[in-house]
């Protein structure tokens, strides 16, 4: 099923991160169409996504690629989600 392969919506955040929780709510409608994987940039294993993004949190990056930081585009999501669902069908 296409439901398989859902799109990575990675969350680059540290806590507390307010801005982080409230762009986790804005996508709560959207939860069943991507896997959230959520990524401490205070971990030392991830210093380099520390020094990138320290000032930007949150930022997103769906399927890898750079999507939006600081707030949620719900347009661009939108947009962006259903470019990778259609090329999944």
């Amino acid at each position: 099923s296409a439901r398989a392969n859902k799109p990575v919506l990675t969350l680059f955040t540290k806590k507390p991160c307010p801005l982080c929780d409230e762009a986790k709510e804005v996508l709560e409608p959207y939860k069943r169409r991507f896997i959230l994987q959520e990524v401490d940039i205070t971990l030392p294993e991830n210093s380099a996504w520390y020094d990138k993004y320290k000032y930007d949190i949150p930022v997103f990056h769906l399927n890898g690629k750079f999507l939006m930081k600081h707030q949620v585009d719900i347009q661009k999501f939108e947009d962006q989600l259903m470019k990778l669902e259609l090329q999944n069908d």
